[in-house]
């Protein structure tokens, strides 16, 4: 039985975050279970865009240095890692105040680079994913909880759509066309692949509404972690009031026997009626999975997939 740890939590300051954090992971006795001395640390944030840092639409920076701080402590060795659709890491990072941090633990920033990777089903045989990710000793998720108007929730799951490098997010997009189901299994799929070992959520402030970056702040006052993150999903849209069946990662993970009923999840602090949300906002209209991308997109990106095709049979 999967084990996902909610608490509430309303404050970014850090000594009240680091409590905040030491509540959270004590049911598994910390930090310590699953970094061990000398592990190399991913911390994956969702880094979306620079170009609304007061809109809470990234994972606040200060949350990510208290599990830096964690994971140091117990002999780890974090760094930060994401690619963003627009813009480096270390630009949207900077951007949205994660110099000081950087700077104060020597946390490096790197920047995804792809290989292709075997998966678990016939249907995505083999996903380009982020080698940094990929071989990272330890992988701790640290997504954002929004709104989102192609999948209606961007959670743990759609986080680890960072962990695909560069153009091929595109590529996806333009791949999976209206499909937001197939999207979706893709989704859970690159997840599975990651395989983090652990989602903390950043869910103090949220983002609600035209998401992921063109909603507003929600003050939400929580946090959630978990070992499995198609577990920590499922629990928080039961928090939000939101139906599971309307976000199509959720939907791809319980077909793939991955996410079951809530009943099935063990909730050691706090259950979801506990911090139950009754107003939250969902996107006012939702938008295709490929953006309606323009035809000379569309031809280049055609053009990569032909290519990947290509290396595909090569290497069969």
């Amino acid at each position: 039985m999967p084990l996902v740890s909610l608490i509430q939590a309303s404050s970014y300051e850090p000594l009240a975050l680091r409590h905040s954090l030491e509540a959270l992971l004590e049911p598994w006795g910390g930090v310590r279970r699953w970094v061990k001395p000398g592990d190399r640390v991913l911390l994956k944030p969702n880094l979306l865009t620079g170009s609304r840092p007061t809109k809470e639409c990234v994972t606040r920076p200060e949350l990510v240095a208290e599990v830096a701080r964690l994971v140091k402590e117990v002999g780890g060795q974090p760094f930060l890692g994401d690619s963003p659709a627009f813009g480096s890491a270390l630009g949207v990072a900077k951007a949205n105040g994660y110099l000081p941090l950087i700077r104060e633990l020597d946390l490096p920033v790197v920047e995804f680079h792809g290989r292709q990777y075997s998966t678990a089903t016939q249907e995505f045989e083999r996903l380009r994913l982020s080698r940094e990710a990929m071989e990272a000793d330890v992988v701790i998720n640290l997504p954002k909880v929004k709104s989102h108007t192609q999948l209606t929730m961007t959670l743990g799951v759609k986080n680890l759509f960072g962990c695909v490098p560069g153009k091929m997010k595109a590529w996806w997009h333009m791949e999976a066309g209206k499909d937001a189901d197939r999207f979706g299994r893709m989704l859970v799929e690159t997840a599975r692949a990651i395989a983090p070992e652990l989602t903390v959520i950043d869910g103090i402030i949220a983002h609600e509404g035209n998401g992921p970056s063109n909603g507003e702040p929600r003050l939400l006052g929580l946090l959630g972690a978990s070992e499995d993150v198609f577990a920590l999903d499922r629990a928080m849209v039961e928090v939000l009031g939101v139906q599971w069946d309307l976000v199509p990662t959720l939907v791809a993970a319980k077909s793939l026997g991955l996410c079951g009923e809530l009943e099935a999840i063990a909730f050691p602090l706090l259950h979801p009626d506990d911090l139950r949300v009754d107003d939250w906002r969902l996107p006012d209209k939702m938008t295709p999975i490929d953006f309606g991308l323009p035809r000379v997109m569309k031809s280049t990106f055609r053009h990569l997939y032909i290519k990947l095709i290509r290396e595909r049979r090569q290497a069969l």
